[in-house]
């Protein structure tokens, strides 16, 4: 079995960039969606991206193999919004459990296939736990600032039933990301520990990523970054970084900050540069390839890749800029 954690001493691992980005260049419609199985669901589906690993799972399949032919290191499940409170906009409930296992499966096919072909290049699977469709920091109802549209304990269960879905599937590290809510996202840690403790099983690694929404360097919640890193790093985790909201340039002082207070090591998947007036990304591969590669001559990364309007081709000019750079080194910190 591969150890990513020693691996991650000798180089900066390259994650993948944008599935749904990636999804759009198929040009599916509601048909595609549904499949046979789902052709009389009551309700649309289209741009219900999770639901293709079960309707259309050689598409993901082949959209994993993109980024690692690439030169992704991990790539992610296509599970971010694979949870009973995100699929209740499509009544789809029920099926979150599924598509966790399916997009696991999709993944888990993708990357044995190319560690076995390159055994010396080891491709690692990453379950994606999304930041959901509600928080638990923030009321909906600007007239009533105490209301919750979810508690805590809803949130708790419907990320454990992720979490089991994605370990039965086969993944190597479970990845919290997007995190604009801290308490979401301390609802899913207390998820993936409880899954592991329940049933008594060793735990997988942590990865968590968290995005800033503005020039503030705050989150949608309110915490600096410090402060983010510091309530959630008692989860030991493999990694915290940041990804999405931000391009590389306007993310680059965040990273910088995090790579000095971290005593893990360090993510950052930034969008390719900020959207354009259609919501479109227009940042050219060389372009997030260039600033990336400043950021590793300068020491910041461990893990780093793209979000938001990234493609394969973003990929293979990061992992070529910053393959000769050493990896971010961590701190000694005194207990």
């Amino acid at each position: 079995m591969y150890n990513i954690k020693e691996i991650l001493k000798e180089r900066i691992l390259i994650i993948d960039g944008a599935m749904g980005t990636m999804i759009q260049r198929h040009k599916l419609e509601e048909t595609d969606y549904r499949g046979e199985r789902f052709k009389d669901w009551p309700k649309d589906v289209k741009g219900n991206n999770d639901l293709l690993s079960i309707t259309q799972p050689e598409i993901i399949i082949g959209i994993h193999k993109q980024y690692l032919d690439a030169g992704a290191d991990i790539i992610e499940t296509n599970t971010f919004s694979s949870t009973t409170i995100a699929q209740a906009d499509y009544d789809m409930q029920s099926l979150a459990y599924e598509m966790n296992v399916a997009s696991a499966k999709c993944a888990r096919a993708a990357a044995d296939e190319y560690s076995k072909n390159n055994p010396n290049k080891p491709r690692f699977v990453a379950g994606a736990i999304g930041p959901l469709n509600k928080t638990l920091s923030l009321s909906p109802d600007v007239n009533n600032p105490g209301y919750r549209a979810v508690t805590f304990d809803e949130v708790v269960e419907a990320y454990t039933e992720q979490v089991k879905g994605l370990v039965e599937g086969g993944v190597d590290v479970l990845l919290v990301e997007t995190i604009f809510d801290t308490l979401n996202a301390k609802a899913a840690i207390y998820a993936i520990k409880n899954f592991f403790a329940q049933n008594n099983l060793p735990e997988l690694p942590i990865m968590i990523s968290g995005t800033i929404t503005d020039a503030s360097g705050r989150t949608l919640s309110g915490q600096t970054l410090e402060a983010f890193y510091v309530s959630l790093v008692h989860a030991n985790p493999l990694s915290i970084g940041l990804n999405c909201a931000l391009g590389a340039k306007e993310m680059r002082p965040h990273i910088e900050e995090l790579s000095s207070i971290a005593k893990c090591y360090t993510s950052a998947y930034p969008n390719a540069g900020l959207p354009n007036a259609f919501g479109e990304y227009d940042e050219q591969p060389h372009e997030t390839a260039h600033i990336i590669e400043e950021w590793a001559k300068n020491g910041f990364l461990n893990i780093v890749g793209g979000c938001c309007g990234t493609t394969p081709d973003h990929i293979r000019h990061i992992a070529e800029e910053v393959k000769n750079y050493k990896p971010r080194v961590l701190p000694i910190v005194s207990t």
